[in-house]
């Protein structure tokens, strides 16, 4: 599956378009990983266990976008983006979205 932030593939022409594809996920740090946050906070800079949480949700909505797509039959995702939200004030909801195409090589 070739997912790209472009409108178009290069060397690639999109043969069919299948619809919009999204992967969503909703995580929340463990009460130590909270509390540790809060601390690292006070001093600034980086909070580490925060990013991790991050990068770890960004991957599996893509894992799941990309398996949305392959049950619409799509073999290209084009225009991914992400998009993310608080849901209280523990909890982060990612979403990789883009449109499901069937492509084939120029």
């Amino acid at each position: 599956m070739i997912v790209v932030t472009t409108e178009n593939i290069s060397g690639y022409r999109i043969d069919k378009v299948l619809g919009h594809a999204f992967g969503v996920t909703v995580r929340s740090r463990g009460i130590g990983g909270n509390v540790t946050a809060s601390i690292r906070s006070i001093f600034g800079g980086e909070i580490k266990e925060y990013t991790e949480m991050i990068e770890d949700a960004r991957k599996a909505a893509i894992d799941r976008m990309i398996k949305n797509a392959h049950a619409m039959g799509a073999n290209a995702v084009v225009m991914m983006r992400f998009d993310s939200g608080e849901i209280g004030q523990t909890m982060s909801e990612i979403v990789a979205y883009g449109t499901a195409v069937v492509i084939e090589r120029d």
